[in-house]
């Protein structure tokens, strides 16, 4: 698309903006959205400060909260923002008025075909531009709450105690919500920009003011404000604003240098030698991640600014307030195997995958999880290259742990070589499998991976075969252990421990 066809195009949402996107060289849609943001920002303190449990029932707090997220959305999207009401509100009959035991089954399959059709007309409408009516977005964010909503209904109204895990009994609901709740859950503005989705019994916890004195242990009255202290937010906010900072600053001065398209222009594939393609393309995957740093940590802000998120105390005894985090960027720099980096990125959409999928397939887990994550972000044909890929790369990764990391745990030496070596090879196979993510065209993506001889594919073929551990059954025979009924360990979201996950 040429760039007087994008500089023709109008949004539907405010032009309010236009003389400052004019004037700073942004699209007017990026403006909008950092002006949300940053007004998000100092409507949460508010919200904390004035509208706390002690001065508000719960119903003003999720009034108010319903209604600044519905301007946020007609500021950003104008008339596009009646279609994430419209399907929220579809979702909401099926929740009321459908039979509990199929209600999980009807709101997936509403939410994400009404999410796949808007995705389909963005694909063909605006042939793979991303513009400013981009509303894709908060759509995507009120499909997972919708969906989550509806499982934990159906765990906490169908199914027996033991049939649940004790994250699941924790997450179950056991009552209907009301309207009012179900709009202020699914377009609260803390989270309707941008996300991430949260789950609903912490969200009406943090309404009622519960949130913080459930998970320092205490019990009190119903607001739990007259034993529990009020844990200032503050602080965690001030370092995730810093952190903010340097991904804004990051991304003006170094991303624009590196841009993906690179990776596949003509000139750049023929002459390049392979090494200098795989350098390009692992600093260029790399300096596209700060834009994905800002926004999550800076809606994790917002959240914590109001009050939300509130984790507990850590082993310091320090207060955490990473409950709703979406992402743990040490994690994600220093992770040594895929498993890792997925755990530490985009972290409540895992929780999402986990929740409604994962654990519910009756088999091949893994495939089904990566398909469902590829068609909740979209149909353009680069999220199918990318999650197709990291099904065989994540098989890779684990044979190879569990086939060969206990070698290197002799001495310290070996085990901080083995770990170089993994962390190399993690990052090396992410950017490989990212890429076409980020080029989102079919024919970008195959000519990135046919320069790049398609290695991470044929290693990762070859690892599975050679190196899948083999295991006795009782029987004597030997048998995949990828075999096994047995659901993988989950250790807890926030873990870092490369050393036990890689």
């Amino acid at each position: 698309m040429d760039e007087s066809a994008v500089n023709g195009f109008k949004t539907t949402g405010s032009q309010w903006l236009l003389p400052v996107s004019e004037h700073l060289g942004f699209p007017l849609d990026q403006v909008n959205f950092l002006a949300c943001q940053l007004f998000a920002l100092a409507a949460a303190f508010w919200f904390r400060l004035y509208l706390s449990p002690r001065h508000s029932n719960p119903l003003v707090r999720h009034a108010v909260a319903t209604l600044l997220g519905m301007a946020f959305l007609i500021f950003c999207f104008g008339w596009y923002s009646a279609l994430i009401v419209i399907v929220v509100l579809g979702n909401y009959v099926i929740i009321i008025q459908d039979d509990v035991g199929n209600v999980h089954r009807y709101s997936m399959v509403i939410a994400m075909g009404y999410l796949t059709m808007c995705q389909v007309s963005r694909v063909f409408i605006f042939n793979y531009g991303i513009l400013s009516t981009d509303f894709s977005g908060p759509l995507m964010i009120v499909t997972q709450k919708m969906t989550t909503l509806a499982f934990q209904l159906h765990d906490g109204m169908c199914k027996k105690a033991e049939q649940l895990t004790a994250e699941q009994k924790r997450r179950s609901i056991n009552v209907r919500p009301s309207l009012v709740e179900y709009l202020s859950y699914n377009l609260n503005f803390l989270s309707v920009l941008v996300g991430p989705c949260s789950n609903y019994n912490d969200y009406i916890d943090f309404i009622h003011g519960r949130h913080i004195s459930s998970r320092i242990g205490q019990h009190g009255p119903r607001n739990g404000y007259h034993q529990v202290p009020d844990p200032s937010p503050l602080k965690a906010v001030c370092q995730k604003l810093l952190v903010c900072c340097g991904c804004m600053l990051f991304f003006l001065i170094i991303t624009p240098s590196l841009p993906i398209t690179h990776n596949v222009h003509p000139d750049f594939v023929r002459h390049a030698p392979f090494l200098t393609r795989l350098t390009y393309a692992f600093f260029s995957v790399q300096a596209a991640r700060p834009k994905f740093y800002f926004a999550w940590t800076l809606a994790d802000a917002v959240h914590n600014a109001a009050g939300y998120g509130f984790l507990g105390v850590d082993e310091n005894g320090k207060y955490s307030w990473n409950l709703i985090s979406n992402l743990n960027i040490v994690g994600i720099e220093t992770a040594t195997s895929f498993k890792t980096f997925v755990d530490n990125w985009n972290i409540q959409t895992t929780n999402w995958l986990k929740t409604v999928c994962y654990e519910r397939a009756p088999r091949q887990r893994l495939a089904l999880t990566f398909v469902l994550s590829a068609l909740w972000h979209g149909v353009y044909p680069g999220y199918y290259f990318t999650f197709i890929t990291a099904i065989p790369v994540t098989l890779a990764a684990r044979a190879a742990r569990k086939s060969l990391r206990r070698y290197f745990l002799g001495s310290g030496a070996s085990k901080l070589g083995y770990d170089v070596l993994t962390w190399a090879a993690t990052q090396l196979a992410v950017c490989y499998t990212v890429t076409p993510f980020l080029l989102l065209a079919a024919e970008p993506s195959m000519t990135f991976y046919r320069s790049m001889y398609f290695h991470v594919h044929v290693i990762s073929l070859v690892a599975v075969i050679v190196l899948r551990p083999k295991r006795k059954s009782k029987a004597g025979k030997t048998t995949d252990s990828q075999s096994a009924s047995r659901p993988p360990r989950c250790l807890p979201l926030h873990c870092n421990n490369n050393e036990e996950r890689n």
